[in-house]
């Protein structure tokens, strides 16, 4: 493409040595740049892209996006923001791919990864083709990857988007973080439809409060008109419906007043669902087989997405049955032992509730509770973790998560708040712990990491499965008893 074809759409303050050159690739990292980029020089939280220039110009960068002129011979693009016009930029040069695929983005706090999962399985269904971009990994023309974040960078996302629409995918579930949003990763992004899932404490290490984790979350429906689905059963989606810029459909799990309910719910044994859903379009009998009463918001969710959407009925109920897990997500671990082992993702408050809410529910003995804090994170939820914790665990062992740079005990000592409690720092010890502790009937639940595979220090990151360490734990039980 030629780098006047993009002027218009990163609208540049001022150009320095012409708008003239073939440009065949779009970077924003000096290291991956090569012959014919047009690099993006972005200001980090560490290291100042700009700093790097004349690395990428080295490796034939062609001209650069720059906040400020710099001293070297390459035609540059002055903006307010390199980073926000990563994203129009690249949806100009890979051909506005998100235009040839209903992308359904998903926003929250909790329930993103179930939702999308489920999302998915929904879309498949109804004969959509679907793509997947979330937490756990990625799924493009059928091809599944492990995944960086969460949501990737502009340019990486509208990349992936090529490669949807030209491996022939029709859809895209994928989750939208508050990362994402604040720093502009969707810009350039049509969506289908959207939706939000809850907003509870997290993330305030980077987003300064409550409010301004709220707003970001809302730059997902405020600039364009695309339908939503939120959760009015959330003091923040009650908001969101009045503040929102596109049409809203509303969903609650219990909450007479959205659009979108159950009639009736009923947990069967084990924690399967089988739920009625009141939709605009008549009942919707659901048959849900992820554990947990809390999927019934995702179930939920997805419901309202696919109203949204104008999907079949017979594909939404199909889409939702044929879904049995979710990786780290309430997910069993099991050798044949007496009482139930559930690793799960949560590493909320508010999340962390739910899972051992949801638990409790489902055994009739104790329920044993490992989990931890990151370090180098949000430090406010660690006193309330621990606080739930505490009331809702029968016993409840307190670990590593992922400690990077901060001191694992120092962790332990906020979430414990001056109160005693057990304490086990290494992980795996404190899963063996748990496990050699249980009874039958009992149900340990293993929270914080969820999918991930390793556990990260100031000096290294270490392989770590919640789920290999408690299978090898319940495997050496079995051989001892």
């Amino acid at each position: 493409m030629e780098l006047a074809n993009l002027i218009g759409t990163i609208g540049p303050l001022e150009v320095r040595g012409g708008a003239t050159g073939q440009i065949t690739a779009l970077t924003y990292d000096a290291a991956a740049a090569v012959p014919g980029a047009l690099h993006f020089c972005v200001p980090g939280f560490r290291v100042d892209g700009h700093d790097f220039a004349g690395a990428a110009e080295a490796a034939g960068a062609v001209a650069l996006v720059v906040e400020r002129f710099l001293d070297i011979d390459l035609p540059q693009l002055l903006v307010r923001s390199s980073r926000a016009a990563m994203g129009p930029a690249a949806d100009t040069f890979y051909g506005h791919p998100s235009h040839e695929l209903d992308v359904i983005g998903v926003t929250g706090t909790n329930g993103k990864t179930t939702t999308c999962f489920l999302m998915y399985s929904v879309l498949e269904a109804a004969g959509l083709r679907p793509a997947l971009l979330g937490t756990v990994e990625s799924r493009i023309g059928g091809q599944v990857a492990q995944v960086k974040r969460t949501t990737p960078e502009s340019i990486d996302l509208q990349a992936q988007f090529r490669q949807m629409a030209d491996a022939g995918d029709q859809s895209c579930a994928m989750e939208v973080s508050s990362h994402a949003l604040a720093l502009d990763r969707v810009a350039g992004t049509r969506f289908a439809a959207a939706a939000f899932t809850n907003l509870t404490q997290d993330h305030l290490d980077f987003h300064p409060t409550m409010e301004e984790y709220y707003l970001a979350k809302r730059r997902l429906f405020e600039n364009d008109a695309w339908p939503a689905a939120v959760n009015v059963a959330d003091p923040y989606g009650r908001r969101l419906v009045m503040e929102a810029a596109g049409p809203v459909l509303s969903y609650a799990a219990d909450d007479e007043r959205a659009a979108v309910r159950p009639q009736s719910v009923e947990i069967g044994e084990g924690g399967a669902i089988s739920l009625i859903a009141l939709t605009p379009r008549g009942l919707l009998p659901l048959d849900v087989r992820l554990r947990g009463d809390f999927n019934v918001a995702n179930v939920l969710c997805v419901v309202a997405l696919s109203e949204l959407l104008e999907l079949p009925h017979e594909a939404v109920r199909a889409g939702i049955a044929a879904l049995h897990g979710v990786p780290g997500r309430f997910e069993p671990v099991d050798a044949g032992q007496p009482f139930t082992v559930l690793v799960d993702y949560a590493h909320t408050p508010d999340s962390l509730e739910n899972v051992l809410t949801a638990a409790r529910r489902i055994t009739s003995g104790d329920v044993i509770c490992v989990f931890g804090c990151g370090g180098d994170r949000d430090r406010g939820k660690r006193r309330l973790m621990g606080g739930v914790a505490r009331r809702l665990a029968d016993r409840a062992i307190i670990t590593n998560d992922n400690p990077r740079s901060e001191h694992p005990a120092a962790i332990a000592a906020e979430i414990m708040n001056g109160i005693d409690m057990e304490v086990e720092l290494d992980r795996r010890r404190a899963i063996e712990l748990a496990v050699a502790a249980a009874r039958p009937g009992d149900i340990v639940v293993i929270a914080g990491k969820g999918h991930e595979q390793g556990q990260q220090f100031a000096d290294r990151t270490v392989p770590f499965d919640d789920r290999t360490a408690a299978l090898e734990a319940l495997q050496q039980l079995g051989q001892t008893a």
